[in-house]
């Protein structure tokens, strides 16, 4: 079959199918890192907030031949109708290919992004362009494309012109398939990759199976005409996944909702009926005067009653520094501590209105809430009992007001018990999490590492301060990171890497400072001071960050320095934020980093690019590491996973070599910081609030 010939057919095919199917085929990952076929791509993406980890033994052994070998695959849908993906395709995984001087030997990192057009009608079809191998020193595999796909009942055909320099011919020139998915489970696959016919079957293991995490895949490549293989058949295997599920409001496969407002009426009616009687008591106008009065002793002890139950379910759920009071008008006002939602601040202030609205059913109650961090206050959120009980059983939008920084005034409260109950202070936090070194694709190996065991303790003991102490134990690596080995300097280290005490200041304009003086160790150790100034806008979307640092080595008479400004602008509409950071970094590299994070939930996706001393790009990925809810502080302390965890990939570009460049565009981190502490990593505002309405009910519903 000639190309032209191939390019005809799928335009016909294309064009003539009359409708779409009602049941949507399965996206599967192609063995060259996109979404697709088995070497072509189709015009599917991943969806948004999902990603797949694959490995197949088809290596484009440099776009010469099909070798048996190794393919890892990470893909992520990171935003409407873009998917991204890292591929590492390695011959060995553990050869020296310095030693060995390669031996024919092929190790490469790539890049690969595919965009779906969104100007297509969905009826027509579907319109993709993607990119593979993009950016890094030794491009093996490039390749520029342009698919579409449009689905009919059981199948979907796709068709496309691609351009490469492959040796193979493989997507160097027109492109078409055809799937076939009869069973949810079962598909085949036929297409002409612009060198040859390949034919494959895929069986998907139903997320039902795998307690609904996500789905497994199995794919053979069965049969193929190519001149340029060692053999015909290859396998892979593929596991997708949402990284978060998004809570949505009116969703129609939703419980019924919680009986709050059966409640509030039975309740609501029995004071109506004591009043009534005590009405019907009064015979005289001096009885009157006194059942006034007793009505008004009824009305104070009923309030008393509800404030006290709110504080303990308050106290119950894990908040410290609990404070419940009210007034005559009524109003409510709550003030506390979150060291239990760790990994989002809006999962607390959802329960604690949650709580309010259950417990409070006075007419016309009004609510304050004051969420603080160190003592400090940080957000403030006013509106009405009944209004926001009617967001919960049934909704319709709450009317809140919301507020950086400490709430407005509000008089004659009376205070339920102490102010303040469960104190905050001299409770050591530990977090426990994984510290994570990693080299991709070197000559030296395909995946090099060393990992340690952190333990982070914080200890808040004054208003906006406290002590923090990291340490690390080593627990596994591989022999390139063994003593006198190439990597061996870079190893985890056990002992104490940081060790400092933090004092936070809360300025006028809505200004965060925070210093930590102490020990830090990165590479060497050195004893100095770390200062860290944040600006957020009362919306929140937009911040300014000063990172400033001056460290003296503890060894030698020697000193460092760094500093940075960071501006960030976050659209909540979109779940997206764009980070760009310029100035002098901590290894006296000067230049400028960019980077934007694709948001799912309580995990991010993002890409970013340094120009300091060297270019480079990559990848990176934030997951908590611990559950939405923590356990509670006891006297003793609190243990907890790492709420966010990082990790980075990066390549050169720019330059004819892909050497590695260790430590650029390098900042200090800290356990304790502004961003990550105290302003819920930039989402603590009224935006992001309002932006994730759905979820400040799902945290009640759930964890009441």
């Amino acid at each position: 079959m000639s190309k032209i010939t191939t390019l005809l057919a799928g335009g016909v095919v294309l064009t003539s199918i009359p409708a779409l199917a009602d049941t949507q085929i399965n996206n599967y990952t192609a063995f060259a890192g996109y979404t697709g076929l088995l070497n072509t791509p189709s015009a599917e993406v991943l969806k948004k907030g999902s990603v797949d980890i694959g490995y197949n033994n088809q290596l484009d052994l440099s776009g010469q031949q099909y070798v048996d070998g190794h393919n890892y695959i990470f893909s992520a849908g990171i935003f409407d109708g873009l998917e991204v993906s890292g591929m590492i395709a390695s011959n060995s995984m553990h050869d020296n290919l310095i030693v060995k001087k390669g031996e024919g030997q092929i190790r490469d990192l790539s890049f690969n992004l595919k965009y779906q057009m969104p100007f297509v009608p969905k009826e027509w079809f579907n319109l993709a362009i993607g990119a593979k191998d993009i950016g890094g020193a030794a491009n093996q595999y490039e390749t520029y494309y342009l698919a579409g796909s449009r689905q009919w009942n059981d199948f979907r055909f796709s068709a496309g012109f691609a351009v490469s320099d492959r040796v193979t011919g493989q997507m160097d020139g027109a492109f078409a398939g055809i799937e076939w998915q009869p069973l949810d489970w079962f598909a085949l696959q036929l297409e002409h990759d612009a060198d040859a016919v390949n034919a494959g079957l895929r069986l998907t293991v139903p997320k039902e199976w795998l307690y609904d995490v996500g789905t497994l895949t199995l794919t053979s490549k069965f049969y193929s005409n190519t001149d340029h293989a060692e053999k015909d058949t290859f396998w892979g295997i593929n596991f997708t996944m949402p990284l978060f599920t998004q809570a949505k409001l009116n969703d129609p496969t939703e419980a019924a909702p919680a009986p709050i407002l059966d409640n509030h009426l039975k309740r609501e009616a029995a004071f109506k009926a004591h009043y009534q009687k005590q009405r019907e008591l009064a015979q005289k106008p001096l009885d009157e005067a006194k059942q006034e009065i007793s009505e008004r002793d009824s009305y104070s002890k009923s309030l008393t009653l509800q404030a006290r139950e709110l504080k303990n379910a308050l106290l119950d759920d894990g908040f410290e520094a609990v404070s419940v009071g009210f007034n005559r008008d009524p109003h409510i006002v709550v003030s506390f501590e979150n060291y239990v939602f760790n990994r989002n601040d809006i999962d607390a202030i959802g329960v604690v209105l949650g709580r309010i609205a259950e417990h409070i059913d006075e007419p016309n109650a009004k609510y304050s809430i004051q969420l603080l961090n160190r003592g400090m206050p940080m957000l403030s959120v006013r509106g009405h009992v009944d209004n926001y009980r009617e967001f919960i059983n049934t909704s319709v939008t709450p009317d809140m007001d919301i507020r950086p920084g400490e709430m407005e005034p509000i008089g004659s409260v009376s205070w339920v018990g102490m102010p303040k109950t469960n104190s905050p202070y001299f409770k050591p936090r530990l977090t426990v999490g994984p510290s994570l070194d990693t080299n991709l694709a070197t000559e030296l190996g395909v995946y090099d590492f060393s990992l340690a065991v952190s333990a982070a303790v914080d200890m808040p003991m004054w208003y906006g301060g406290g002590l923090s102490v990291v340490a690390e134990t080593e627990v596994a690596k591989t022999d390139d990171f063994e003593s006198h080995r190439p990597f061996g300097p870079f190893a985890k280290q056990s002992g104490i890497t940081q060790a400092t005490l933090y004092q936070t200041l809360e300025l006028p304009y809505g200004i965060y400072n925070q210093t930590h003086v102490g020990f830090f160790k990165e590479f060497h150790d050195y004893v100095g001071i770390k200062n860290e100034t944040s600006w957020l806008s009362d919306n929140g979307r937009h911040q300014i960050t000063a990172d400033l640092a001056y460290l003296e080595y503890e060894d030698y008479d020697a000193e460092r320095d760094y500093q940075t400004l960071s501006y960030r602008y976050n659209w909540v509409e979109q779940d997206v934020s764009f980070h760009a950071t310029a100035g002098r970094f901590f290894y006296e590299d000067s230049g400028v980093k960019l980077e934007t994070r694709f948001w799912f939930g309580d995990s991010y996706v993002s890409i970013f690019a340094q120009d300091t001393d060297v270019q480079m790009v990559g990848v990176a990925f934030s997951i908590p590491l611990t559950p939405r809810k923590d356990m509670a502080a006891t006297p003793y302390g609190q243990v907890k996973g790492n709420e966010a965890w990082r990790h980075t990939v990066s390549t050169r570009i720019g330059e004819e070599h892909n050497n590695l460049a260790i430590g650029k565009a390098l900042q200090l981190d800290t356990p304790v910081s502004i961003n990550r502490t105290l302003l819920n990593q930039g989402r603590l505002s009224s935006s992001y609030i309002y932006g994730n309405l759905a979820r400040l009910r799902e945290a009640y519903l759930t964890f009441r």
